[in-house]
């Protein structure tokens, strides 16, 4: 049995996801977070990093639908995140992971300034609060993932912090 505790914990995260705040996770919420950190980034939708961030936005919504729309209406409410989507993955955040992958790749194709993969906690900070992180929130995340103090964060710190945040109450 899942803890009222865990619920209430996990459902607080439904909010990173509802980026236009009407209480649902839709389509229209992952194409927004690509076009604002395209934004953010002064990168155009048509480049070839922009196209794989949109495209990355859809294979990320069409995996979390896949496993949260319980009712098939192209969107997740927030009891369905919680029931349909977090109970699901609970014991397997790598699964979480990889339905994420494809966006947070594309996310750090576009934050990645000389193309060596990674990017710095500078712009980490910038790709989160272009995704509504408040700046306080945003430092201290992106500081935390630079495990070992180089000024950078890849895909891989960035790809199981996403997962455990999403997964893990605490």
């Amino acid at each position: 049995m899942v803890s009222s505790e865990y619920e209430r914990r996990i459902a607080a995260r439904f909010a990173v996801f509802d980026q236009d705040g009407n209480g649902f996770i839709d389509r229209e919420d992952f194409s927004g977070a690509a076009k604002a950190l395209l934004a953010e980034f002064g990168t155009a939708a048509r480049s070839d990093k922009g196209q794989a961030l949109y495209i990355g936005a859809e294979a990320f919504w069409q995996g979390l639908a896949g496993i949260a729309d319980r009712d098939g209406d192209q969107l997740i409410s927030r009891e369905e995140f919680v029931n349909g989507a977090v109970k699901r993955l609970r014991d397997n955040p790598e699964r979480f992971a990889e339905i994420g992958r494809p966006f947070l790749h594309a996310t750090l194709d576009v934050a990645d300034p000389d193309g060596d993969g990674s990017a710095t906690v500078e712009d980490t900070v910038r790709v989160l609060g272009a995704l509504g992180v408040p700046h306080e929130v945003a430092v201290t995340a992106a500081s935390t993932l630079d495990t070992d103090g180089d000024g950078k964060v890849g895909e891989a710190e960035i790809v199981s912090a996403f997962a455990r945040y999403f997964t893990v109450p605490e």
